[in-house]
């Protein structure tokens, strides 16, 4: 199966290159698969990561290495929310670990699963920069600080209530 990249996302990426020598269309790439992602409800395959490399002009392996390499990437497919939990020595030394229990718990998933319903993804993630208040998550471009079993019920009630609005 070939993918195409639409040309909505050609003229963003266009647009997008010209902040660069025309010799480094390779640096729009972290650009390039964050909006085929987006547009694939969240995750990419290979056709898709193939599509930007030919576009782009590089390897089909140095696109994948970046792939999956970082965790912004899911190959995949993911929930509405992917909940990224730092379990990093931070904040493993603040109770991430108690957090991911709740969120398993409170999700009825384990790890890299989905809830039936697809709203949420759990992920655990190795560092996600915000030592200064742990434990922390990122929820889609979402930072959450100094988390507790109440805040991350608060947060997931919040996400359900804007699913069921939607938002």
């Amino acid at each position: 199966m070939t993918y195409t990249l639409s040309d909505s996302i050609r003229t963003h990426l266009d647009k997008w290159l010209q902040r660069y020598p025309k010799d480094q269309k390779c640096s729009g790439v972290f650009e390039a698969l964050r909006l085929v992602q987006e547009e694939n409800q969240g995750h990419l395959t290979l056709e898709m990561m193939n599509a930007v490399a030919d576009y782009l002009e590089m390897p089909y392996i140095a696109v994948y290495e970046i792939a999956t390499f970082y965790t912004m990437y899911h190959l995949e497919p993911v929930g509405r929310h992917v909940i990224n939990v730092c379990s990093n020595i931070s904040c493993m030394l603040n109770g991430a670990d108690h957090i991911i229990d709740h969120l398993k718990n409170r999700l009825g998933i384990n790890l890299s699963e989905t809830t039936a319903d697809g709203q949420f993804t759990l992920k655990e993630v190795e560092c996600l920069g915000a030592c200064i208040a742990p434990p922390v998550c990122l929820i889609g471009k979402e930072f959450y600080e100094h988390l507790t079993p109440q805040k991350i019920d608060d947060i997931i009630a919040r996400k359900a209530r804007e699913a069921e609005n939607g938002k």
